[in-house]
């Protein structure tokens, strides 16, 4: 089938790379516009961007994937199916209306669990134990189109909302194609959701991942693995703001109070409602991330000091 395919960043790699080398031609790829990133604030194209170029394939960066003048070039090149993975911007009807085969989602959850743009991230921050992917045609509805086909993926206790999503981007690239097949040769139809067990997973924002040590430890550890890398999750220290890495909860240490900082030659504890959590990396204002035994040993951590 003549594809055109739709995503930004890193994530959307696996599945655009598996789409190139596959049977189908990838005549062009849709991106969000160049962004402004490091330290110069230089425009920069995104991931997708950069491999398309490097293969040779046209890239569109509309502004909005309304403008008439990239409807017009989509007609132009008219795709049989557009394959879509975290694009991060919404598709009109219009749009949606060009491909014979519609477009055609990769979404990392198990849908109509966690619809929406966090769905990893909901799903650390929430406990679940199993996730996977989903491929599923767009429709008007939030993440609400016919299932084409998923994949499980089992998380870990230590798992990050980052390493988790960089499995299933892996997983989800196979599953993608694999889609894109079964579509052309009729193997495959699309399946309604489910109107149970609907949840919805909007993103998550800064505040949302300041830490709040009242919680029990176990609310604690999934806030930070499920905002580590993205948006970070930070507590306030000497009214300045602290960044956390993953920390890990320890059942047998002794109880301190929700914030209270307790010193062990290289290990930090910092006490929540229930049993203390060992901090990991951390990342003071205006300096690099390091071990929270460095940090405290810089910080000079005295009685009296706490987290929040």
């Amino acid at each position: 089938m003549r594809l055109v395919f739709a995503g930004t960043p890193e994530t959307a790699l696996p599945s655009l790379r598996a789409l190139l080398a596959s049977r189908h031609e990838v005549a062009a790829v849709v991106t969000r516009p160049d962004a402004q990133s490091g330290r110069g604030r230089r425009l920069h194209p995104s991931p997708v961007a950069e491999l398309a170029a490097e293969a040779g394939v046209e890239v569109l960066k509309p502004a909005k994937a309304g403008d008439p003048a990239f409807l017009d070039r989509l007609r132009e090149i008219a795709p049989d199916c557009c394959p879509v993975v975290a694009y991060g911007a919404l598709l009109p009807q219009a749009a949606l209306d060009i491909p014979v085969h519609g477009w055609v989602n990769l979404h990392f959850s198990l849908l109509p669990a966690w619809r929406g743009a966090a769905p990893v991230q909901h799903a650390v921050l929430h406990g679940d134990e199993i996730t996977g992917a989903a491929t599923f045609r767009i429709v008007k509805e939030l993440d609400a189109g016919p299932v084409f086909g998923v994949v499980t993926e089992e998380i870990r206790p230590s798992d990050s909302s980052g390493e988790l999503l960089a499995r299933l981007a892996e997983s989800g690239a196979g599953l993608l194609a694999a889609t894109i097949d079964g579509i052309e040769d009729g193997t495959l139809v699309a399946r309604p959701q489910p109107a149970e067990g609907v949840s919805l997973a909007p993103k998550i924002q800064v505040d949302d991942a300041r830490v709040d040590w009242t919680a029990p430890a176990l609310r604690v550890d999934r806030l930070i693995r499920a905002c580590t890398p993205n948006p970070g999750a930070w507590t306030e220290f000497r009214g300045h703001r602290l960044k956390l890495g993953p920390v890990t909860p320890a059942a047998d240490a002794e109880k301190l109070a929700p914030g209270e900082i307790r010193v062990q030659k290289n290990r930090i504890w910092v006490g929540t409602a229930s049993h203390p959590v060992l901090l990991g990396e951390v990342k003071a204002e205006g300096k690099k991330p390091m071990t929270a035994g460095d940090w405290a040993r810089g910080a000079r951590i005295g009685e009296g000091d706490h987290l929040g």
